[in-house]
């Protein structure tokens, strides 16, 4: 899932990983400070630069990106053992992070992309959340039309104007991929063996 700062993607992800038991959250390593609140190992891996550029170089990254001077990337060997496990893995990344996603996992991933339902209210939810100086929300509203023109490499485009519709709407796409044939384990053995008894 991906949006610009302050469209509810972080929201809904923690809204979707409440309510089912059955994803796990692909928690990304990242070199930027600690908010307030936040916990090493659940939100983010917090690391240091070198740690990170090391976690480069051997290939532990599914994929990373500089995103406003701090790095971020998604750690390897969770994502594997959750899916070996049989498990959906929910990754709140940014538009460069899904396209190297796209290129390690193609047929596996789906790609959902939050919109805002408008400029001045991107602007107010940034605001709201406290957790940024004026100028650093400035920098992320200046960046926000850049990473909206990517919109159109999601399969799917939410419009978060009121976050219960948008979560009835992340559910649905959630539903809706789990029902794909390709995606049913076990489910050509279930119909040879239905249509051996009748």
């Amino acid at each position: 899932m991906s949006s610009p700062s302050g469209a509810g993607k972080t929201t809904l992800s923690r809204k979707l990983l409440a309510t089912d038991n059955n994803i796990t959250m692909s928690v990304s390593a990242t070199t930027r400070a600690k908010r307030p609140g936040e916990e090493d190992g659940k939100d983010y891996h917090f690391v240091s630069k070198p740690q990170f550029e090391l976690m480069v170089a051997r290939g532990e990254l599914l994929e990373w990106a500089t995103v406003f001077g701090n790095m971020y990337g998604t750690p390897k060997a969770p994502v594997e053992k959750a899916l070996a496990a049989g498990r959906d893995v929910l990754f709140d990344i940014d538009w460069q992070g899904t396209q190297q996603l796209s290129q390690a996992m193609e047929n596996d991933l789906v790609r959902v992309f939050i919109l805002p339902p408008d400029a001045e209210t991107l602007q107010d939810r940034l605001i709201h959340r406290q957790q940024d100086s004026a100028m650093v929300i400035a920098k992320r509203m200046a960046k926000a039309p850049d990473e909206i023109s990517h919109w159109a490499e999601y399969d799917y485009v939410i419009v978060n104007a009121e976050v219960e519709t948008a979560f009835a709407e992340v559910k649905a796409v959630l539903v809706a991929e789990r029902l794909k044939r390709r995606r049913q384990v076990g489910l050509t053995q279930f119909v040879r063996e239905l249509t051996a008894k009748l």
